[in-house]
């Protein structure tokens, strides 16, 4: 079950690294229920062996490609987000350590993972994946661009991806970077 688990990560991250054209140094904020992975209801049975599955899939794919994995917590810890900390060099530290019933299983994981964990209180991430509908919206750039991935479930949650774009500005005579779409 959980190698399973790991193949749909890493084919999910695959399809997000290549609709949202994602680049080094960027941001993908991850949302996810191992309750729901796991065909439960969210919230009500953390499966740390389905986070670390999870993680190890997405770090499979993000990590060679410079891409950083930001770890959303779950309402605990008011959604807080564990990250690498060479992704958020000017970001302000909260003192908190995610454990599987607060903060997450998968918030845990990278927790424990990270070469060098930082937990901050928000970010803004240039695309997202949502695991089990947990809501990543708060933690992504101003303008999300929802992705119609065709892998659409990990175990039994519905997976969700996000891209994000620059704002429009300027009107009708503007005229815009075609790659910045």
């Amino acid at each position: 079950m959980y190698s399973r688990i790991e193949k749909e990560a890493a084919l999910v991250a695959e399809q997000l690294c290549e609709a949202a054209g994602l680049k080094k140094g960027q941001t993908v904020i991850v949302g996810c229920s191992t309750s729901e992975v796991c065909g439960s209801r969210i919230g009500t049975s953390s499966v740390p062996e389905a986070a670390d599955a999870l993680y190890r899939g997405l770090k499979s794919v993000f990590a060679p490609r410079g891409i950083y994995i930001a770890a959303q917590c779950c309402e605990h810890l008011n959604r807080a987000v564990v990250t690498e900390r060479a992704a958020v060099p000017f970001a302000t530290e909260v003192n908190a350590v995610p454990m599987p019933k607060a903060g997450g299983s998968f918030a845990t994981a990278a927790y424990r993972e990270a070469e060098d964990p930082i937990v901050i209180e928000s970010i803004k991430a240039d695309a997202g994946i949502d695991i089990g509908l947990t809501l990543i919206g708060m933690h992504l750039k101003a303008v999300a661009v929802p992705l119609r991935l065709s892998q659409k479930t990990i175990g039994e949650a519905i997976v969700v991806g996000a891209r994000t774009r620059p704002k429009f500005i300027g009107g009708q005579r503007a005229h815009y970077n075609e790659d910045l779409l």
